[in-house]
């Protein structure tokens, strides 16, 4: 059996299961150790271009209004490692290639393979799915396993809470910041079970532009800021947008030290390990004095005020 996968987070999924040797066919996305090893079948009209914040956001909204997309099939390289199975998704057609257009190319192909779309909406969904891709890989005890020792790792958390009784935090995490997006899908679920709620999230639906009048109503004790697609060095050179709003230094989250920078991978890609690796990073920012990230994950989140003056 051959699968390709045109998902970033279905690749990290394929290969925390160790089921990578029947992978080939990848989107230019995907994690650094199958872009090594494995074909990349899907490409983007932006590749090598550097934009900002503001840019990325007009290019992909003109572009969705326009019914195009950024995103094409390399036809010729997914002839040559005729798939099985392809797994799309229909979450973000402004993320990632979409379903239908993976079906424009794939149903060309002598031997047309089976389209399988990996769309989750919460937490919940993300496991299943993990369960959803052993399962076409024939490969369903693997899944099981997989899914029960990430649970694990959360039920670590949520019993430390309430044994040692902690309080929830207000927190907001930003999906993108200039406009600023909120956090939707699986990431508010994220939050709760690391002790917080972000009360201007969209549980089990899409991110949107929240106006900056409500975060400051809002104000949250901790702010989390993970752009899609961006490292923590990339989001702090966007960062002049928040800090030139003239209400940002009386933010209870900046007073208190507690603004963060974290990799976008461990919320806006849907791999069940990455996300479980958020849950534990999320701890550790909004309940430092209890939590603290293993020593693996320490570099995918900082405190602003210590990277800021790192950088300066």
């Amino acid at each position: 059996m051959t699968v390709s996968s045109f998902m970033p987070a279905v690749t990290q999924m394929i290969y925390d299961m160790g089921l990578q040797a029947h992978l080939e066919g990848i989107t230019f996305e995907c994690p650094a150790e199958a872009l090594q090893e494995k074909q990349v079948a899907v490409r983007y009209k932006l590749e090598g271009k550097t934009l900002t914040s503001e840019e990325i956001n007009t290019i992909f909204s003109e572009t969705k209004a326009a019914g195009e997309t950024l995103y094409y099939v390399d036809e010729p390289v997914l002839e040559t490692i005729a798939p099985d199975i392809i797994f799309t998704q229909d979450v973000c057609d402004v993320c990632q290639i979409d379903t239908e257009c993976v079906a424009a190319s794939a149903y060309k192909l002598p031997k047309i393979p089976e389209l399988i779309s990996i769309t989750p909406n919460s937490l919940d969904d993300v496991f299943d799915n993990a369960l959803t891709i052993a399962k076409a890989m024939q490969q369903e005890a693997v899944g099981v396993n997989y899914i029960e020792g990430l649970k694990q790792r959360i039920y670590n958390i949520v019993d430390k809470q309430r044994e040692r009784r902690i309080q929830p935090k207000s927190v907001m995490l930003l999906e993108w910041i200039d406009p600023i997006f909120n956090c939707g899908h699986w990431i508010p679920h994220q939050i709760g079970y690391a002790g917080g709620i972000d009360l201007l999230s969209h549980p089990s639906g899409d991110s949107i532009v929240i106006p900056w009048d409500k975060i400051v109503k809002y104000n949250p004790e901790v702010i989390i800021i993970a752009p899609c697609g961006y490292t923590t060095e990339r989001t702090l050179q966007d960062m002049c947008f928040l800090e030139e709003k003239p209400e940002w230094n009386s933010l209870k989250a900046v007073k208190n030290n507690q603004v963060y920078l974290a990799d976008f991978d461990m919320f806006t890609q849907s791999s069940a390990g990455t996300l479980v690796n958020g849950i534990e990073c999320l701890a550790a920012m909004i309940h430092p004095e209890y939590f603290e990230a293993p020593n693996s994950l320490a570099s995918k989140f900082c405190n602003y005020n210590t990277l800021k003056s790192v950088s300066s």
